[in-house]
Order: C-alpha cells, then structure tokens, then sequence
C-alpha cells in the first residue's frame, strides 16, 4: 500500500517529480560513463604495455635500472645458456643519430629478430638487405623527421668506450600506444648490436614469455607484471580520485534537489500528514512513506537513464572514443581512441550508490513526522 500511495504522490507532484528525476538520471548516467572511460583506459593501456613491451615480465641484470640512464653502460651480463629458455633477450646501450645535421641521443635496442612475443615488427629487420636495418616508433620518427627508406648517421660506443659511427637504414616505422619503445628508441637486430658494440652474447634484459618459469639467478632480477605496472596502476588510480570529485558533484546536486522536495513536502503536507495519522497510520509508517517517495525517485532515474543511457553506452562500447592527436603532445600515451568498459559491477555499483543516498537523503527530513502533532498538522500549524 504504501508503494502504491508514493507511486500515485510522485505521480500528482508532475514536473517537480520528473525535473528531480532527470537531474538524478542525468548524475547516473556521467558516474557510469566517466567509470567506464577510466576502465577503458586502465585496460588499453596494459595490454599495451603486455604486448609491446613487458610480456609476462623481465629478468634483468642487477646493475640495470629503467629510470637511471647511466646504469646502461654496465647494466649487462651473460646468463648461462640453460636459463635462457622461454625468453627473448634485449640489449639496451646509448647513441646518437645526426637527422639534418642535428644531434639527437637515443636508446639503442637490439633484439632478437625471430621473436613473437612482442607486437614490435622485427620481421621488417628479417627482410631487409641493408647493412644496419632498424625500426622506430611514429612518435621517433616525427622528432628526427624520419620516414621509411631513410638514411641516416648514428654513432656509439663500443664495450672498451671507442667510438664508432656508421648509416643506419629505417626499414619501417611502426604505430604503438606505448612511449616506452618509441620515443626516442631506435630498434635493430641483437646480433648486429653485438657485433657493434663488442659485446658477444652480452645481454641488459630478457622479456619473459608466457610459459616461463622464475628462477632465481645470481646477478639478476626478475620483475613480474604486477611489479612492472605498478605505476601505471598508480596513475590509473590517480585519475579515478579526481574524477570521482566530478561525479560526486554531480550526485550531491541531485540529492540536494531530492532533500529540498522532501523539505517542501513535509512543510507543505501537513493536513495530509495529520489525515494519514488520523486514518491509523502509524508516525513510523507515513515516515516510511515519505522516504519512499523519496527513494521511488532514485528509481525512477535508473530507469529513465536507462532509455538513453543503454543506447549511449552501446554506442561508445562499440565505436570508442576519438583521441586528438595533440594528446602525444602533452605527455598522454594513448591510442587513436579509447573503448570504455562498462561491467556489471560497475551499473550494479552505481545503482546501489544512487539508490541508498536517496533513501537517506530522504529520510533525514522526514523524521520531523514523528514529532508532529496530529491535531496541530491537521490544522496546518508549522512545528
């Protein structure tokens, strides 16, 4: 009964009710939508970073650290031929390339060519005939002003500190998400890089494939996935708080309407307060009702988000987001566009958050019920 009588209030209350309801439907549907971009990311950007860079995780030398430039130079070992199973060996040392009589300094990688674990095209570098064939990202390519079939000048130091220097021939250019291995990264054969720099079966890293087994190996350090994108997690997480300001914002402007509707109502309603109590009503029951009705908004939101809401969600699942490509620009490693994801735990969440504030927000003014005098509301007296 007194679903049916918050049902047929709300129904009488006309466009009090559906504004509350489209500014509450409207705070649904953005949490939603602002959780599934972040999702979206949160899950491009690993598998990115899985594929084209960390695989399964990376067995490095001790000495080496991704963040400390001038651990390159000794940051090498030679593993023992029996460990290096399942694994795909890189060695990392630094040069500089001369593009139009600029100088540019890069990280120079080699890596084995025949490898599949990683997106990176080294096939290009199994089909070339130059003599130093190479690969580089489009966001390298743009700072040099490199383009496929290109030339141009690098110079490095071998393992006893000489310098040498010779043509390098861009055998193609690839499109990544993933910073990392393009900005300022030149790729080439590990053997090559070898030979080069005089440092025969010499190796910075050794990126894990799938079926790979930790073993514990003096004078190296394995780092598992979790290790590894535990800063991108971290900057994820960071941009969930700051977006949740925005939402929450939001959320409180909806709920203060509901709040300032039950204000009105229990100042406005008294006579029908004072009735219901008269008719037998107990105060705990038409409080019970007061809060429905209030809460009956929070549902009626789901559900008129819902009509536009599905539509939109379905729509951006399957097309994504569009990307400017001034993103690069600012320091932001994302794709063309980002595909957000929307989970069952997500809606679910959201449904849950939306309807428990309601019901809160509308109880709180209606407890002022129980402390009205039922001859006073009849009269229409103020308490």
């Amino acid at each position: 009964m007194l679903f049916k009588l918050a049902y047929k209030n709300l129904e009488g209350a006309g466009l009090r009710t559906w504004l509350t309801v489209g500014v509450l439907s409207f705070a649904f549907v953005i949490i939603i939508l602002i959780n599934g971009i972040v999702n979206g990311f949160n899950d491009q950007a690993i598998n990115d970073a899985v594929n084209w860079e960390i695989g399964n995780g990376k067995l490095q030398n001790e000495k080496y650290d991704a963040y400390d430039p001038f651990s390159i130079k000794d940051g090498h070992g030679i593993l023992p031929d029996s460990k290096n199973k399942d694994l795909v060996p890189v060695l990392i040392r630094q040069a500089s390339i001369y593009p139009q009589g600029r100088m540019v300094s890069v990280t120079l990688n080699g890596i084995d060519i025949n490898q599949k674990l990683l997106k990176l095209p080294t096939i290009l570098l199994q089909q070339s005939t130059e003599e130093i064939p190479a690969i580089i990202g489009k966001r390298m390519a743009a700072s040099a002003n490199l383009k496929k079939g290109d030339q141009v000048l690098m110079r490095w130091r071998d393992s006893h500190g000489t310098f040498d220097a010779a043509n390098i021939s861009v055998a193609g250019i690839f499109n990544t998400n993933v910073t990392t291995v393009d900005a300022g990264q030149i790729w080439i054969s590990l053997k090559k890089l070898r030979a080069m720099t005089d440092l025969d079966k010499s190796t910075t890293l050794f990126i894990a494939e799938k079926d790979y087994k930790q073993e514990r190996v003096a004078g190296w350090k394995f780092l598992d996935q979790d290790e590894l994108l535990k800063d991108l997690r971290a900057m994820v997480q960071i941009e969930r708080i700051s977006d949740s300001i925005i939402y929450l914002l939001l959320l409180a402007i909806a709920l203060l309407a509901i709040f300032d509707t039950q204000v009105l109502s229990v100042f406005r309603r008294q006579r029908e307060i004072g009735t219901y109590i008269s008719l037998g009503m107990t105060r705990p029951q038409v409080v019970g009702l007061f809060t429905i009705e209030g809460s009956m908004n929070s549902i009626l939101a789901i559900i008129v988000g819902g009509i536009y809401g599905i539509p939109l969600f379905l729509y951006l699942s399957y097309y994504g987001i569009a990307i400017p490509a001034g993103a690069d620009n600012m320091g932001l490693s994302m794709g063309e566009k980002i595909t957000p994801v929307f989970g069952a735990g997500l809606v679910l969440g959201t449904i849950s958050l939306v309807v428990i504030s309601s019901t809160i927000v509308s109880f709180l003014p209606s407890r002022k019920i129980a402390k009205m005098n039922p001859v006073d509301a009849l009269k229409g007296k103020i308490q």
